[in-house]
């Protein structure tokens, strides 16, 4: 088993939650498309997470390799998406990342999706399982490691939500 399993189960279930709260609740992520000029429609922004969801749950699952693959372009995506949010100057409230309007996009963002991304490929590149093979080989029937990537996916979402803000807090404006 690649050591990159954890990181990427990390990665593949935070997508699933993004995707499935913006599936929920698309107003922050449709604002945000629209801040930047691009098309923002809340039904699409739907379709988007649902599909966010379904690929990362897909991913996760059978780990086939072009699935994989496919949640760390993903990522790169949102990279880029955050990186254009950064540069264009435009007072975007949220990024919409994680369904919510107090997540404005930073700095954090950037590193978080390049880190996940690589994560994804590097799992790719080096062995893929299913996750329930994953979960078979673990000890206690796999137990700590769920645990483990539920703590990964609070930190990151943690890091997410609250770091850009605690960063931001003391900066002169």
């Amino acid at each position: 088993m690649t050591p990159w399993v954890g990181p990427f189960a990390v990665a593949a279930v935070l997508l699933a939650v993004a995707g499935a709260a913006k599936a929920a609740s698309p107003t922050a992520t449709a604002g945000a498309l629209r801040a930047l000029g691009l098309p923002g429609r809340p039904v699409w922004v739907r379709v988007g997470g649902a599909a966010e969801a379904v690929l990362a749950v897909a991913a996760l699952a059978t780990g086939w390799v072009p699935l994989v693959v496919a949640v760390g372009a993903s990522y790169l995506g949102f990279a880029v998406f955050v990186v254009a949010a950064l540069r264009a100057g435009v007072p975007v409230a949220s990024c919409g990342c994680l369904g919510r309007v107090d997540t404005p996009p930073h700095a954090v963002h950037v590193v978080g999706n390049l880190l996940a991304a690589g994560a994804a490929f590097a799992t790719a590149a080096t062995g893929s399982p299913a996750i329930a093979s994953v979960l078979r080989d673990q000890p206690l029937a796999g137990g700590p490691f769920v645990l483990l990537v539920g703590v990964g996916v609070a930190a990151a979402t943690l890091a997410m939500a609250a770091l850009p803000r605690a960063l931001t807090a003391g900066a002169p404006r």
